[in-house]
């Protein structure tokens, strides 16, 4: 039985504690398939479905696929390292943050990421209700409110119902989107998918499509910690990490690549690849049924994480426990939705996703691949050669966003901020060698 530590008992519900502040210890660390679920579920959603869609509707199937492929790899290497790292050590982001950023640094990442992933709770969580209320005739605030209240009971249990919810997300959204494909290919078929070019031929470059692939998970992505703590090892958090990218995510992008590229979607640079319209499109009550149910399980496995990734880093910042700051994130998450101002959120947390790349490449660079030197390192309050390294990088970043929108912000942060921490390590380090070197009186 477990100790009164690793346990939460609230109103006389006992639950598995969360370990906010410390790593996860061997005795509860989880099954490779346990922790794949969590992250298998995460991102094969009608969301990733209606990106792949716009990518392709703006650039062609080929180039789009294309785009949507070596997205999906960068992704794949970015938060596969960030999870080896997680495996191994059992930490969380906060914890693995401030090996690198220092205590105080680290407050400053986990709280700018924790809200970031909060705002996108409450974006899911309206868009929950404006969905139910456009395909089915519901009115959107009560369906906002019971979604918000559902999304923040299940998030309430914590890692375990999360992996549930992924087990059942998945199958479900493959599902669905094999019977979509099969009602176009009835209607009118798929035999022009390969050849579309897009609308007026495409207009969106490269670089700029694979900042939207990496941009859709950059949040989450690189606070992957929170979900891959729980691995047995570096290895197996790799792989829980692959589950989800490439797997999962270029499942969801593919499909929308080719429902639009079928032809299905009108306006489908603006709507993407969301199929739901073809699923309630008169196909008779029971996929109407399934349908309503998918809406919720399959936004719900948003919601459910993003809320989990705040909440675990709020908790850690404020000294508290992850479900009381479950209960407080989701109230001013679901109230923003109910306000309506959740459908202002969707320009600034992807302009703030600009931002985000950087942090896991500076954590990437120094725990991966200068490893040694930072394990010979004593703990610091504050690194300032690793701030510095992530403000260069995000500020590359943010040139090339509004500068040059047609390449990839979102790699040149992570580049330039992995080679500018780089750059400073040996600049710093050789600036202390010489001091040492005076202060013995040594040549």
């Amino acid at each position: 039985m477990a100790s009164q530590a690793e346990t939460d008992n609230i109103a006389g519900l006992e639950l598995e504690a969360e370990f906010e502040h410390t790593p996860v210890p061997e005795s509860h660390r989880k099954p490779l398939r346990s922790v794949a679920a969590v992250w298998f579920g995460f991102p094969m959603i009608i969301t990733c479905a209606v990106f792949g869609g716009v990518i392709t509707a703006l650039m062609g199937f080929q180039r789009g696929v294309a785009a949507i492929i070596v997205g999906n790899l960068i992704l794949c290497a970015y938060v596969g390292a960030l999870s080896y790292l997680a495996g191994r050590s059992g930490e969380n982001f906060a914890l693995q943050a401030g090996r690198v950023f220092g205590r105080y640094g680290s407050i400053l990442a986990a709280a700018f990421l924790a809200t970031v992933v909060t705002g996108w709770f409450a974006f899911q969580v309206g868009l929950t209700g404006a969905t139910v209320e456009q395909s089915f005739g519901w009115s959107e605030k009560p369906v906002t409110l019971v979604a918000g209240l559902l999304f923040m009971a299940i998030t309430f249990i914590g890692i375990r119902a999360l992996s549930v919810l992924g087990m059942v997300a998945a199958p479900f959204f493959v599902i669905l989107a094999i019977v979509a494909i099969v009602l176009i290919s009835n209607d009118q078929g798929l035999g022009g998918v390969w050849s579309y070019e897009g609308v007026n031929g495409g207009s969106m470059a490269f670089g700029a499509a694979l900042t939207l692939v990496i941009a859709t998970f950059a949040d989450s992505g690189t606070m992957t910690a929170d979900f891959t703590r729980w691995s047995r090892n570096g290895r197996e958090g790799a792989l829980a990490a692959f589950s989800a990218f490439p797997v999962a995510n270029l499942v969801a992008f593919l499909v929308g690549a080719v429902i639009v590229a079928s032809g299905a979607i009108q306006d489908a640079a603006a709507n993407g690849g969301n199929f739901l319209p073809i699923l309630t499109d008169d196909h008779g009550a029971i996929l109407e049924v399934l349908a309503f149910v998918f809406v919720f399980v399959n936004l719900g496995s948003v919601c459910t994480h993003c809320l989990y990734n705040g909440a675990v880093g709020w908790s850690n910042i404020l000294g508290t426990r992850m479900r009381l700051m479950t209960l407080v994130l989701g109230v001013i998450g679901t109230i923003a939705a109910l306000a309506g101002i959740w459908s202002h959120f969707l320009d600034w947390l992807n302009i703030l996703g600009v931002f985000v790349p950087p942090i896991g490449a500076v954590i990437i660079t120094d725990q991966l691949f200068l490893a040694r030197a930072s394990a010979r390192r004593e703990e610091a309050p504050l690194r300032v050669v690793a701030l510095a390294a992530y403000a260069i990088g995000a500020g590359a970043a943010a040139l090339i966003h509004y500068t040059a929108p047609e390449y990839s912000d979102a790699v040149v942060g992570i580049l330039a901020g992995a080679l500018s921490y780089v750059l400073l390590q040996k600049l710093t380090a050789s600036s202390s060698d010489r001091l040492s070197l005076e202060a013995t009186g040594r040549p």
